[in-house]
């Protein structure tokens, strides 16, 4: 993890308050895993706590996030120009399982609205690593940004609540017009969707990896604020939960109680 100051790239609105944001801040990005994050600082000192945000992608100078304009903070981000600079922190969190060790295997990714753009950067990784992936995406209607990124890794399936584009539905009512197979499923996206993918995981023996979204203060473990109920006991409190910021945010789905 370290700590340091970005230089806003690229700050663009990519559809109805959804904005792509370019950092170079090579200490950071060299070292990012599909499923991490980032904390990004506001200047204004009447908002102290950093906004985690998931990385879209990556490369050894450079993170790409994007990311909703959902108040004060990231309505401040939306404002960044480019030359701007901007206080980091990253990567946070842990990530999906690791790309090489599925190789071959039938990888399926599901992402629901803001949960998509991480899903981004794991279908580059396990494509990379020489999986078949297919991405299952959900969106509200016909907006269906960086739905274009993932043909380039593999199958695409869209579902819009309002049919406009693709299955009227979720996306696993997209999933199961074919035939659901998988060696490995990933996710990320709202409770609802979490919650049916893990027990459609259940009921197919699947393994599955969620990535949870929750509302983050330190973003560091420390202040409890993101705790979720686990199935397991943890060593040290002797509780049931886990930090999603610290111990997360992606979870076996099996450890997880929603």
């Amino acid at each position: 993890m370290t700590e340091t100051v970005g230089e806003i790239l690229y700050n663009q609105e990519i559809s109805a308050q959804i904005f792509e944001l370019k950092i170079k801040v090579p200490d950071i990005a060299s070292g990012a895993r599909p499923g991490q994050f980032v904390s990004l600082y506001p200047e204004d000192k009447s908002r102290l706590l950093p906004r985690p945000i998931s990385i879209c992608d990556a490369n050894d100078k450079t993170l790409r996030l994007v990311y909703r304009v959902a108040g004060l903070g990231t309505r401040e981000f939306s404002g960044k120009k480019e030359g701007d600079s901007i206080r980091i922190v990253g990567p946070l969190g842990n990530g999906f399982p690791e790309a090489a060790d599925h190789a071959g295997q039938k990888v399926v990714l599901f992402g629901g609205g803001i949960g998509i753009p991480p899903m981004r950067f794991a279908g580059e990784a396990y494509a990379a690593a020489g999986a078949q992936v297919t991405a299952v995406l959900g969106y509200r209607d016909r907006e269906t940004f960086l739905s274009e990124e993932f043909t380039r890794f593999g199958e695409v399936m869209i579902a819009t609540e309002d049919g406009s584009v693709g299955t009227k539905g979720n996306v696993l009512d997209a999933f199961r017009e074919t035939q659901g197979e998988a060696d490995l499923i990933c996710a990320c996206g709202p409770l609802p969707m979490l919650r049916a993918l893990q027990q459609f995981s259940r009921e197919k023996g699947i393994p599955c990896f969620l990535s949870l979204e929750e509302k983050m203060a330190c973003a560091l473990g420390a202040c409890l604020g993101c705790v979720v109920k686990t199935v397991k006991e943890d060593a040290h409190s002797h509780v049931k939960n886990a930090r999603v910021c610290k111990d997360g945010p992606v979870f076996s789905a099996e450890d997880i109680e929603f």
